[in-house]
């Protein structure tokens, strides 16, 4: 039997599309139960920072496996980025690691975030968006860092959720 394979790449291409739009609204219900279990003293920020926290040091644990130091530090660091990177475009968006204008500085640019319009539906702010996203990449360099014994840091320089066009993460060699 003959395949049409227009046909079904259109059929695997909505099906993705279909999981990456599950993946942000799984994490937003699951906000949404854990405030109501917490009750009415939780705080929605401290609930997502700690869910980022705990989704970070997860993936965190994915890239070991991957990570290697044998073309030296800027290559490290570099393949760190573009990891740091694939996770949105796993998640439906579009983000690239290039070098920063320092040695031993990558900067992660995302164009096209997804968790925006998620959080929207759900009535999360936009604030807490781009604090969890720092926080989630904040958590995945903590195991890299003791793994390879390498000081990292990643700080929030632009973020889509603030309206500032793109979302820019600086990755970074501390000491």
């Amino acid at each position: 039997m003959p395949v049409d394979a227009e046909k079904e790449i259109t059929r695997l291409w909505r099906a993705l599309h279909g999981a990456q739009d599950e993946i942000g609204k799984t994490y937003y219900r699951w906000r949404q139960v854990a405030l109501e279990l917490a009750g009415p003293g939780a705080k929605p920020l401290e609930v997502g920072l700690r869910a980022a926290e705990v989704f970070g040091k997860e993936i965190g644990k994915g890239f070991l496996p991957r990570l290697n130091w044998l073309k030296g530090e800027d290559a490290f660091l570099m393949n760190l980025g573009r990891s740091l990177a694939d996770i949105w475009g796993t998640e439906g968006g579009i983000a690239v690691a290039e070098k920063g204008a320092h040695p031993g500085e990558v900067l992660i640019r995302c164009t096209r975030d997804p968790w925006p319009s998620w959080a929207k539906e759900y009535g999360v702010p936009m604030e807490e968006v781009a604090l969890c996203r720092e926080r989630m990449f904040q958590a995945v360099l903590e195991d890299v860092s003791v793994f390879f014994r390498i000081p990292l840091k990643i700080e929030l320089v632009k973020a889509i959720p603030r309206g500032q066009g793109e979302t820019v993460l600086r990755l970074y060699k501390t000491a």
